[in-house]
């Protein structure tokens, strides 16, 4: 099993309802545990799928929830955006695939949800997430 961190959002229709509903979609999935949720933005889990699979699920939920990526420039409206923040001990850089996420280190949004479902958390290559998040401040 390898622990993974999830970022999750919407700002488009029942924002809250969407959200809970992924994440119940989520830990019904074959393979996945959901493990703990942040108040606002980040879940953790367990999971037996490599983290392409994962990636590829989380895509899947999004376009159940109504997301078109094809559509919506990648910062625009979107019923539902699962990012893969950080798969286990891994640093994976293949096409479509990069994690931890690129930024995840350079944004206080990402963090604090993050810092908030694991204060423990080690970011690979990057470091602890307590002090990624103080150096923000």
């Amino acid at each position: 099993m390898t622990r993974a961190y999830i970022g999750l959002g919407s700002n488009l229709g029942e924002r809250e309802a969407t959200l809970a509903a992924a994440v119940e979609e989520l830990d019904a999935a074959p393979g996945v545990s959901v493990l703990g949720v942040s108040t606002n933005g980040a879940l953790a889990l367990e999971t037996e799928l490599p983290a392409r699979e994962l990636l590829e699920l989380l895509l899947a939920v999004e376009a159940r929830f109504g997301r078109d990526r094809s559509a919506v420039p990648a910062q625009g409206p979107r019923t539902l955006d699962l990012d893969l923040l950080v798969y286990g001990e891994e640093e994976i850089d293949e096409p479509g695939l990069r994690v931890p996420h690129p930024r995840l280190h350079e944004r206080a949004f990402v963090l604090r949800p993050l810092a908030e479902v694991e204060p423990e958390l080690v970011v690979p290559g990057k470091g602890p997430i307590l002090g990624l998040l103080a150096r923000l401040h």
